[in-house]
């Protein structure tokens, strides 16, 4: 009886800390608290290190996951382990959602950047709540609408911009305003840089060099400030 007992208040315990953790993400915004307690009472907590693989591309599609603390990348590669990064997701951003939708297998992985924490939302729990909440489905529509038009900026990026002109978009997207300056408060390799501006890791280096001197960008506690507004033609 007290194993029981135990077990059941574990289990309220972990619903509830689920549902403080939904609250907070997009995705669910509008809900209601029975509405979050229906999907924190089977969503299960899991914790990597960096490196970690998550998502396979082509693998199958039973979760959605919700990153509650940490960081991940999310990108395609090809059979000689060629890389191209098509976002970096942080706290309280979601991924896993497409594949549920259509029930196709994962059309790329997603790998930890440093040590992070996720939330398993199985299949069940997120159709169950697409068909019966119409905030979810609106929340949904709007979060796909967001990603396919990052899918088509990307598009023109490299069909019309030069690798300059890609890196500058890269940063201006990444940064985050602080007072007057813009800062990219995430730590950003070269080689990453150039997985997503389709370019080498030599060529990147030498733009980012040449945007310090002119001083455009500068490096301060392993962060990227962009201090001016990037020349034209960039």
């Amino acid at each position: 009886m007290r194993k029981d007992y135990s077990r059941a208040r574990f289990g309220i315990e972990r619903c509830m800390e689920n549902v403080e953790r939904l609250a907070h993400v997009p995705l669910f915004a509008g809900l209601g608290e029975q509405d979050l307690k229906a999907i924190g009472r089977h969503a299960i907590g899991r914790r990597y290190a960096a490196g970690t693989v998550i998502v396979q591309e082509g693998g199958p599609s039973d979760t959605l996951y919700v990153l509650t603390s940490g960081r991940v990348k999310v990108y395609i590669s090809d059979e000689d382990g060629a890389e191209v990064i098509l976002a970096f997701l942080g706290v309280d951003e979601i991924f896993g959602e497409m594949a549920l939708i259509d029930k196709a297998p994962r059309s790329a992985s997603v790998m930890t950047v440093e040590p992070t924490e996720l939330l398993y939302v199985p299949m069940t729990a997120f159709q169950d709540t697409l068909v019966c909440n119409s905030a979810f489905a609106v929340n949904l529509m709007r979060l796909l609408a967001g990603r396919i038009r990052l899918l088509n900026e990307n598009v023109k990026s490299l069909a019309l911009l030069d690798v300059y002109g890609r890196i500058a978009r890269v940063l201006l997207n990444l940064a985050k305003s602080q007072g007057e300056r813009l800062i990219i408060d995430q730590r950003l390799t070269h080689q990453q840089l150039a997985d997503m501006v389709g370019s080498s890791r030599e060529m990147v280096s030498r733009i980012m060099k040449d945007l310090e001197r002119g001083g455009y960008i500068s490096i301060e506690n392993r962060c990227i400030v962009i201090a001016e507004k990037l020349p034209r033609g960039y």
